[in-house]
C-alpha cells in the first residue's frame, strides 16, 4: 500500500471516528478532512473547494427550497389533512400517516414532511390512546422509505447519481431509483403498518390531555408565604416524590449546587431545579407553594442599554426583580388546537418592538416578530426543536429570549441526555422539547424563525391559495422536466427555485434561510475527498481486502457485504457522507470484477438510507426522539426487523433490475 493510500484511509478513519463521536457537526469535520487532504497533497488546491459547484450539491439547495415553497404556502397542509384518517383503528391510522410520509418525503425534504406530519400523529395517537411514539416511529421510518425512491427523495441518492456521473460519464434519471425504491418502500410500510408498531416500546400513555415528551428541567423559586420556606430540604425532597419528582439541583445567593446537603433549611428566594413530569409538576408546585421562574413579561425597553440592563436582572432573578406565577394559574385548552395550555385572565403588552433576526438584533418591520396586542393572551406551548435549528448549542441566555422577543423557556425536555445546569444556562440540543411562554403569534413566529415543531394540533392555514398552486405548480414542473431528461435534475430544480423567487412564492429571505447549509458544505467538502481517495488507489485496496479474504471473489457476496457495511455505517454517521465515502469502492468494485457497476451504487443508495437503527442514524429518528419519550436503544426493536426485510428484498431487486 503505498504513502498516500494510506494518508488518505488514515484521514478517513479519523473522519469517521470524529462522525461517531458526535462532538463536532458533521460540515466541520469534512471540511477539516477537506483540508488534511489538501495540506498532505492528496487534493490539489486549485480542485479543493470545486464540491460547491457540483450538480448534487446545486440540486439539494434548490430541492430545499422548492420543499420549503410547498410547506410554507400551504400546499402541503392541506394534502396532508385531507389524506389523513379523522377516523379508524391503529391500524388504519398508522397504514395512512406512514404512507403519506412516504409519498411526501419522496418530492420534499425528508425532515420538512416529517415536520409537518408530526403534530397530526400525536393527535390522532391521542384519539386512539396509544402511546405517541408507536406512532411517531412509523412515520418518521416511512419518511426515510419514502426519499429511497427518487432522485431527490434524499441527498444519497444525489450524491451516488454524481458520483456516476465523474466516473462513467453520465448520472441517474428522476426515476432510476423507483424500481428498486418502490418495492422496498411499499413492503416496508405494509410491515410497519400489520405488526412492525407494535415493537416500539411503551415509552409513554396517551390520553385526550395531552401526552408524555419525558421529564422536564425546571427551575422554581421558593416563595415568602409557602409551605416550603423554612422547610428542611430532605423533607421536601420526601414529599416531591409523591408526585414522581425530585430535586436535582439548588441556587442560593448566585451559587449552584449539584447536589445539595438534605439537611440545609430553604429560605425565601431559594432557586431549586426539579425534574417532573408535566402531569404532576403542577400538583406538587401548588401544594408546596412553590413557584416557576422566569414567567412573566419583561416591561417595556426603549433602548439596547435597557435590554442589557433587563438581562442582567434576568440572570440575578433576585426576589422583586423577577415575577413568578402560581400554576394554579393555568388551564387547559383542547379545543382551540393552538396550545395544550393558556393563562387565565393575564394580559400583556408587546416588549418594545426588538425581534432577533438571524442572530442580529434590529427594529420591528414587515417581516418581524408580530407585536402583541394589549388583550393578547399568554399561552405555553411545547415546541420540539428540529435538527437543523439555529437555536442548537445556544442557551436562552444566548438568545435572550425574554428581553428581545418577549418569551420565556420555562422548561427543558431531553430524554435521556439531561444535565442538571440552570435552566437558561441549558445548551438547547436537536430533539430537545422547549416548554415556552409568550404570546400567541409570537410564538408562532419563533416557531417558524428557529424551525421548532409545535407538539399541539394545528389548523390548517393557507396564507395565500394563489401561491400555493405556484409551489405545486412549480415543484411538479421541475419533476416532469428533470423525468423527462430535457434537463439535467441540477438545471431543472434551479429554474424551480427562480420560479419560486421571481413569483415571490415565498419572501426572498427566506429563500436562502431554507437552504440547510451545513449539508451543502458538508457533501461539498466530501465530493473532492471521494475523488481522491479513487485516484490514489485506496479504494482498489479497501476493495481487494473485501474480494478476496471475505467474499471469495463472488459477486452477489460482495454486494450484500456492501450493501450491510453501507447500513452500519449510515446508522452512526450522516448518510450523504456515507454515501460519499463508499460510492469509490462500488465503482473499484466494479472494475475489478469487470461487471454492471449500476447494482453497487444503487447499493450505496439503499444502504445509506437505511437508517433505523439508531436515533441518530436520520434527523427524523432525533426529531421524534423526546416527543415519543425514547431512550437511544428504542429505534432497533422495530428498526432492525425492517433493516432484515429491506435486505431480502433489496438484494434480490437489485440483482434483477440492474444485473451484473
Amino acid at each position: 500500500m503505498t504513502l498516500p493510500e494510506i494518508t488518505i484511509l488514515g484521514i478517513l478513519l479519523c473522519t469517521l471516528i470524529f462522525f461517531i463521536w458526535g462532538r463536532w457537526r458533521h460540515d466541520i469535520v469534512a471540511l477539516g478532512a477537506l483540508l488534511a487532504c489538501v495540506a498532505f497533497g492528496l487534493v490539489p488546491a486549485a480542485e479543493a473547494f470545486a464540491g460547491f459547484g457540483h450538480p448534487a450539491v446545486i440540486t439539494v439547495a434548490c430541492v430545499l427550497v422548492l420543499s420549503a415553497s410547498l410547506q410554507s404556502t400551504g400546499a402541503i397542509d392541506v394534502v396532508a389533512h385531507k389524506l389523513t384518517p379523522t377516523s379508524g383503528g391503529a391500524l388504519t391510522t398508522i397504514a395512512s400517516l406512514t404512507g403519506l410520509a412516504t409519498v411526501l418525503s419522496a418530492f420534499m425534504n425528508n425532515v420538512g414532511a416529517m415536520a409537518l406530519l408530526m403534530p397530526i400523529a400525536i393527535q390522532l395517537a391521542a384519539k386512539l390512546s396509544i402511546p405517541a411514539g408507536r406512532v411517531l416511529m412509523p412515520v418518521a421510518f416511512g419518511s426515510i422509505l419514502g426519499g429511497m425512491t427518487t432522485l431527490i427523495g434524499t441527498p444519497p441518492n444525489l450524491i451516488v447519481s454524481g458520483y456516476r456521473a465523474e466516473s462513467l460519464g453520465s448520472g441517474y434519471q428522476m426515476f432510476d431509483f423507483a424500481p428498486v425504491g418502490i418495492i422496498v418502500a411499499i413492503l416496508g410500510v405494509i410491515f410497519i403498518a400489520l405488526g412492525g408498531w407494535r415493537l416500539v416500546p411503551k415509552r409513554e400513555r396517551t390520553d385526550a390531555e395531552g401526552f408524555d415528551t419525558g421529564k422536564y428541567l425546571t427551575e422554581v423559586r421558593v416563595s415568602d408565604d409557602g409551605k416550603a420556606n423554612g422547610m428542611l430540604l430532605r423533607d421536601l425532597d420526601l414529599k416531591l416524590q409523591d408526585s414522581d419528582a425530585e430535586i436535582v439541583g439548588m441556587v442560593r445567593d448566585k451559587i449552584k449546587v449539584v447536589h445539595p446537603y438534605g439537611y440545609q433549611r430553604l429560605s425565601k428566594g431559594d432557586l431549586l431545579i426539579i425534574k417532573a413530569e408535566p402531569e404532576t409538576l403542577s400538583q406538587a408546585l401548588n401544594v408546596l407553594g412553590l413557584r416557576l421562574v422566569d414567567n412573566v413579561k419583561p416591561p417595556e425597553a426603549d433602548s439596547d442599554e435597557d435590554t442589557e440592563e433587563q438581562e442582567e436582572a434576568e440572570e440575578k432573578g433576585a426576589e422583586g426583580e423577577a415575577e413568578t406565577t402560581e400554576l394554579s394559574d393555568i388551564k387547559t385548552v383542547t379545543k382551540t388546537g393552538e396550545s395544550r395550555t393558556a393563562w387565565v385572565d393575564r394580559k400583556v403588552t408587546a416588549y418594545g418592538n426588538y425581534t432577533l433576526r438571524g442572530g442580529v438584533t434590529s427594529r420591528a418591520d414587515a417581516d418581524a416578530v408580530p407585536r402583541a396586542s394589549d388583550d393578547s393572551e399568554v399561552v405555553l406551548v411545547e415546541m420540539v426543536v428540529m435538527p437543523d435549528s439555529a437555536m442548537i448549542g445556544s442557551t436562552a441566555a444566548e438568545l435572550r429570549l425574554r428581553s428581545r422577543l418577549g418569551l420565556n423557556l420555562l422548561a427543558i425536555s431531553h430524554e435521556g441526555n439531561q444535565k442538571i445546569n440552570r435552566l437558561r444556562q441549558t445548551p438547547i440540543q436537536s430533539g430537545s422539547v422547549l416548554l415556552m411562554q409568550g404570546g400567541a403569534e409570537g410564538l408562532a413566529q419563533f416557531a417558524s424563525l428557529y424551525k421548532c415543531v409545535p407538539l399541539a394540533e394545528r389548523t390548517v392555514r393557507v396564507p395565500s391559495k394563489r401561491r400555493a398552486m405556484y409551489a405545486s405548480g412549480i415543484m411538479i414542473g421541475a419533476v416532469a422536466l428533470a423525468a423527462s431528461g430535457i434537463a439535467s435534475a441540477a438545471v431543472a430544480f434551479a429554474a424551480g427555485m427562480f420560479a419560486v423567487m421571481a413569483l415571490r412564492v415565498i419572501p426572498l429571505r427566506q429563500v436562502y434561510e431554507n437552504i440547510d447549509w451545513s449539508v451543502v458544505v458538508l457533501l461539498a467538502a466530501l465530493i473532492p475527498i471521494a475523488l481522491a481517495m479513487e485516484q490514489t488507489g485506496a479504494a482498489d485496496s479497501v476493495v481487494d481486502l473485501m474480494l478476496y479474504y471475505v467474499a471469495d471473489g463472488s459477486p452477489a457476496v460482495v454486494l450484500g457485504l456492501l450493501l450491510i457495511i453501507t447500513t452500519l455505517l449510515s446508522s452512526v454517521m450522516n448518510n450523504a457522507a456515507t454515501a460519499a465515502v463508499m460510492c469509490p469502492v462500488a465503482i473499484s468494485i466494479a472494475n475489478q470484477l469487470n461487471v454492471n457497476p449500476d447494482a453497487f451504487l444503487m447499493a450505496i443508495a439503499v444502504g445509506a438510507s437505511c437508517a433505523f437503527l439508531t436515533p441518530i442514524a436520520h434527523q427524523n429518528n432525533t426529531l421524534i426522539l423526546s416527543p415519543g419519550g425514547f431512550k437511544f436503544g428504542d429505534y432497533w426493536q422495530m428498526g432492525l426487523p425492517l433493516t432484515l426485510m429491506v435486505f431480502a428484498v433489496s438484494i434480490p431487486a437489485l440483482l434483477y433490475f440492474w444485473p451484473l
